[in-house]
């Protein structure tokens, strides 16, 4: 509407003008050279406007004539652009299906039209994937590494490839080189940081790990667990060539995690050695009270390496105290009463254990009959009962039990991978202890003490006290399921882990010149080559 009201307004007043010239006739005259011209106002006035009507036509037609190859050149560019975002578009496509003769095809046709385009060189490599052609994603991911606007993409890809060939050196290296960068990527920061975790490169760890902190890569929780247990492994590393070095960092980490088991037994040991008792007992002891330990019990009763076993004995009742009914509390005393040769103490220890024992508590019986009483063939019958006991808690990291702690997995290099747990917890099977109430009865109906050695009668045999039907054969032993983590890919499109068949034959696309001709004709005869 506005529009309508302006064109109405300029009519009117070029019809006031045209009519305010007629109502005002007048004459001009114009003399040039040898010529003479008479006319009205009005029709010079005509005049000059069908000239300038004129000139104006005139430029427009020569201006299109020189603009001419540039307009072309610019039409077919655009074609071209065209045609190159439908071959990386329909390309993408065929590679997140996992079509992989039609995402060749689309990569060719992206790289005849649009050759030096990024998305170009990534359907490139990402076909090759697909194809089952490493070489050819490597080198396309080569590339694209050498170019400032593809180089993180470009390492990525190489990092990838390193993980899929097993090459673990070159796959640091790359992530080394895209972790320079600023803001470093996140796979980048986290590959860095497990690689060296799994180097053993604690001080170099502790270095990423700040760095993915203020990169935001872990949270507050996470990053104060990881900064203890690496500086435990540095205490650990340090304690028999630097022992006060070793107490620092011991120290430091308990700080980060006060109920990290390893730091906590670790820092009071070395405190005890270095003879400050009182802190080393305050740090095992807020240790236990969260997780209960057999290694903080251990630690807590050696404490102070004069004291005698009856003396280790009290200490230990008094740290079951601070945890109580639990079972390493029960276990710490029994052991702790059996190197004083206090065996009420032990027995009535282990005797809320009994009902189902698991392998140290057989064990500790067994012990405990030979000591005691010895009686080597009651002895041998817990021995045996230990056989098909369920196993007790241990160091476990990827299907591997270790009798003590490490910092990483040794099958993955993982950090803080070690949890205290049952073995075969994760199997999900039945009790491995069978109750069997024969057996049960056997071992714990009290039995009359032996005669001394020189009272006993030399015709019996201590095998005759072990019943036949508590030897069994010993269970084999199940391993936990290897689990396979499958490589990672770029995540923009899904690449398959089967390289799939070998790739047909090729002959790869003629690509045009970097050089961009410098005037318009050039450009528009370089259209058609």
């Amino acid at each position: 509407m506005l529009r309508v009201v302006i064109y109405l307004v300029i009519v009117g007043l070029l019809s006031l003008a045209a009519a305010w010239l007629a109502d005002r006739p007048g004459d001009v005259t114009i003399t040039w050279q040898r010529w003479r011209i008479d006319t009205s106002v009005m029709m010079l006035a005509v005049g000059v406007l069908i000239v300038a009507t004129l000139s104006a036509m005139l430029w427009t037609f020569v201006r299109a004539i020189l603009r001419a190859p540039d307009v072309l050149w610019l039409y077919l560019r655009t074609r071209r652009g065209v045609r190159g975002y439908l071959a990386l578009s329909q390309g993408l496509i065929a590679v997140g299906s996992g079509d992989a003769r039609a995402a060749r095809r689309y990569a060719d046709e992206a790289n005849r039209v649009a050759p030096a385009e990024p998305l170009t060189l990534l359907l490139t490599a990402q076909a090759s994937q697909l194809a089952g052609d490493r070489e050819a994603a490597e080198r396309t991911f080569h590339a694209m590494a050498e170019r400032e606007d593809t180089r993180l993409l470009g390492l990525h890809g190489l990092f990838i490839e390193a993980r899929r060939r097993e090459d673990a050196a070159a796959a640091r290296l790359y992530a080394e080189q895209a972790a320079k960068g600023t803001p470093a990527p996140a796979w980048a920061g986290r590959a860095v940081f497990e690689a060296r975790c799994a180097a053993g490169d604690w001080i170099g760890s502790l270095q990423q790990l700040d760095r993915n902190m203020r990169a935001g890569l872990v949270d507050r929780m996470t990053y104060r667990r990881q900064r203890a247990v690496l500086l435990t492994a540095r205490a650990l590393a340090a304690e028999e060539s630097d022992p006060g070095a070793a107490r620092a960092f011991s120290l430091d980490a308990v700080k980060l995690t006060p109920t990290l088991v390893p730091a906590a037994a670790l820092a009071g040991r070395l405190l005890g050695e270095a003879g400050d008792l009182r802190r080393a007992a305050r740090v095992v002891e807020a240790a236990w009270k969260a997780n209960p330990h057999p290694d903080l019990a251990d630690t807590y009763a050696h404490l102070r390496p004069g004291d005698s076993a009856r003396d280790r004995l009290k200490r230990v009742e008094a740290l079951a105290q601070m945890a109580p009914g639990h079972v390493e509390g029960a276990l710490a005393v029994a052991r702790a009463a059996l190197d004083a040769q206090e065996f009420a103490t032990a027995r009535q220890a282990l005797a809320p254990l009994l009902i189902t024992p698991t392998q140290r508590v057989a064990m500790l019986m067994a012990e405990l009959e030979e000591t005691e009483h010895g009686d080597l063939g009651r002895a041998r019958e817990w021995t045996a009962r230990a056989v098909h006991a369920r196993r007790d808690p241990a160091w476990t990291a990827d299907g591997l039990v270790s009798d003590r702690w490490m910092p990483v997995s040794p099958v993955t290099g993982r950090l803080d991978a070690f949890q205290w747990k049952d073995p075969l917890a994760a199997l999900g099977g039945g009790p491995l202890v069978e109750d069997d109430s024969k057996d049960s009865a056997v071992l714990d109906a009290p039995r009359p003490r032996p005669a001394p050695p020189a009272e006993r009668s030399p015709e019996r045999k201590p095998a005759e006290a072990t019943p036949a039907t508590l030897i069994e054969t010993p269970r084999t032993s199940r391993r936990a399921p290897e689990v396979s983590v499958p490589p990672a890919v770029i995540p923009l499109v899904h690449v398959p882990d089967d390289p799939g068949p070998e790739p047909e034959p090729r002959t790869e696309p003629e690509t045009e010149g970097p050089d961009k001709p410098s005037d318009s004709w050039s450009r528009l005869r370089g259209m058609f080559r």
